[in-house]
């Protein structure tokens, strides 16, 4: 359905909406100073000259995002090379970064449009083909994702109690994926059992990546709660945790991770320590201290800014935009960058 608007000034504007937009939707866009309104890339004159856009800008995409943490953390997982390039502090870095994508998914955009025009027997044609299907299958299966299991995209905080080694506090990171209790060396000077450390039993501990360990202490006393454990540890030289409890240490006191209760019982005891909270865990296991920063308030975007910015950078046009707004409770600011993160989510 196609609506003619006209303003306060005189000038005229078109709009294609759906038959089943909202009232209210419609009422709060019509009301805004429609004079404001700019092509990306066009003079606020609309005399077709080129003239800067906000929401061109870097810094104002930067502080867009280090407004929304959940979008940032999506981004971060989508995109890390643009994530990490915002999260430098350098907006030269994260304009260069931004630039050279951009020109990419114009590429992509290019070769698109080629394969549309092509001769369907072409073997390379068919080969584009065959990547756009298997992209629209996986961005379908995104979607279904977040609509029907969204706690799949959050990070699970870590599990983590507090112990004593040899009487100095210590927060273990509970693993019953780890083979062996492991503990840092610098955990281990800091509770003075260096000095303990069996270099005949160094090497390389392989996983998710690899690290060098200097040696075992054969035995060690671990204090949980108020009862005493012993248990061997395996020192790494770089390692962020202080101390990894790992399946070795867990079977042998008949330990049982209840995540119901947010608790470690240990059976050979009958003891139960409380998992740590979020606040109370090691800097290298805090969520929040990733994404962490100060910024100052950010202005939510007119209903024109974000029809325009859904235009630019999803394709989605007006009805996608106005599903957006609605899908994040009204919030503009949330759904401009939630359309900026799927724009940018990088080819896998």
């Amino acid at each position: 359905m196609r609506l003619t608007i006209t303003t306060v000034s005189g000038e005229l504007f078109q709009l294609d909406v759906s038959e089943d937009l909202e009232v209210e939707n419609l009422k709060a866009f019509v009301q805004i100073d429609f004079g404001s309104i700019r092509l990306p890339g066009m003079s606020p004159a609309g005399a077709g000259q080129p003239g800067p856009n906000r929401e061109d800008d870097p810094a104002f995409i930067r502080d867009m995002f280090l407004a929304n943490p959940d979008q940032l953390a999506l981004l971060k997982q989508n995109n890390p090379r643009l994530a990490d390039a915002l999260l430098s502090g350098d907006v030269g870095q994260f304009a260069a970064v931004l630039r050279e994508q951009q020109e990419a998914r114009s590429e992509r955009e290019r070769l698109r449009l080629r394969m549309l025009t092509a001769d369907p027997f072409d073997v390379e044609a068919q080969r584009l083909m065959a990547e756009e299907i298997r992209q629209s299958n996986i961005e379908a299966n995104m979607e279904a994702a977040m609509e029907h299991h969204p706690e799949s995209f959050g990070t699970v905080v870590m599990l983590y109690i507090n112990c004593r080694v040899n009487g100095f506090p210590v927060k273990a990171f509970i693993d019953s994926g780890a083979q062996t209790t492991l503990m840092s060396s610098a955990c281990a000077e800091r509770c003075h059992i260096m000095r303990l450390v069996d270099t005949r039993w160094s090497g390389v501990a392989k996983g998710v990546g690899t690290q060098r360990i200097l040696g075992r202490v054969h035995m060690g006393q671990i204090q949980i709660e108020d009862v005493f454990l012993t248990s061997s540890f395996s020192i790494l030289e770089e390692q962020p945790m202080d101390m990894l409890l790992g399946l070795d240490m867990l079977k042998r006191h008949q330990c049982v991770i209840d995540l119901r209760g947010n608790v470690l019982r240990i059976g050979t005891t009958n003891t139960t320590t409380p998992f740590l909270p979020e606040s109370e865990l090691p800097p290298c296991a805090r969520l929040s201290n990733r994404y962490q920063r100060r910024v100052a308030p950010y202005p939510a975007l007119s209903g024109a800014g974000l029809v325009w910015v859904g235009l630019l950078w999803s394709g989605l046009g007006l009805d996608g935009a106005f599903a957006e707004l609605r899908r994040c409770g009204g919030d503009a600011t949330r759904a401009v960058a939630a359309l900026f993160v799927r724009s940018f989510k990088l080819p896998k």
